[in-house]
C-alpha cells in the first residue's frame, strides 16, 4: 500500500498501531474496527487496501470538497464508551483549515444534519458531501454534550 500511495504522489504519515497505543485507540475510534491498514484521506476512512476506493477519492480530490472531519458511526462509538447512543456521525478528528474546522467542530461532536439532510451514520456524511460543489454553503447541525448547535460554512 505504501508503494501504491507513493506511486500516486500521495504524501502520508505512517503510524504503527502495534506499538503506538494512542494511534491504535484513535484508529478504533475513527473506524470502529481493529483491521489494518487504515487510511484517513482528508477525513474519509478507508479500512484495508481498497484500491478502488482510494482511486475514487483521488479522482474526486479536485472536483468535490470534503468536510474535513474523520467520522464514525456515533451510536457504535458512544455505546463502546458506555454513553447513551445517538444516531449521527461521531467526529474523531478535524483537519485544520477544513470546513469542519471553520465550523468549529471538535472531536466528540456528533453531526446530525448537513444541508437539511439527516445524518444517522458516517456514510451519510459522505453521501451528503457527494452532492456539494466547491464554494456552496454548508449548513451543519451537530450535538456537543447536551447542546444542539448549527453552523454555516463554504465548502
Amino acid at each position: 500500500m505504501k508503494a501504491w500511495l507513493s506511486q500516486h504522489g500521495v504524501a502520508y504519515q505512517e503510524k504503527d498501531v502495534s506499538v503506538d497505543r494512542a494511534a491504535a485507540y484513535e484508529m478504533v475510534g475513527k473506524t470502529g474496527q481493529q483491521g489494518v491498514p487504515v487510511i484517513d484521506y482528508d477525513g474519509q476512512m478507508v479500512v484495508g487496501f481498497d484500491r478502488r476506493r482510494l482511486e475514487l477519492l483521488l479522482s474526486q480530490e479536485t472536483r468535490k470538497p470534503t468536510l474535513g472531519a474523520a467520522v464514525a458511526d456515533a451510536a457504535h462509538i458512544l455505546m463502546k464508551q458506555g454513553q447513551t447512543p445517538v444516531f449521527g456521525a461521531y467526529v474523531g478528528k478535524v483537519t485544520p483549515g477544513s470546513p469542519a474546522s471553520k465550523l468549529g467542530l471538535r472531536p466528540g461532536d456528533v453531526i446530525t444534519q448537513i444541508n437539511v439532510r439527516s445524518v444517522t451514520n458516517a456514510a451519510d456524511v459522505a453521501a451528503a458531501m457527494a452532492n456539494v460543489e466547491r464554494g456552496t454553503a454548508l449548513d451543519v447541525a451537530y450535538i456537543r454534550g447536551a447542546q444542539t448547535l448549527r453552523g454555516q460554512v463554504r465548502a
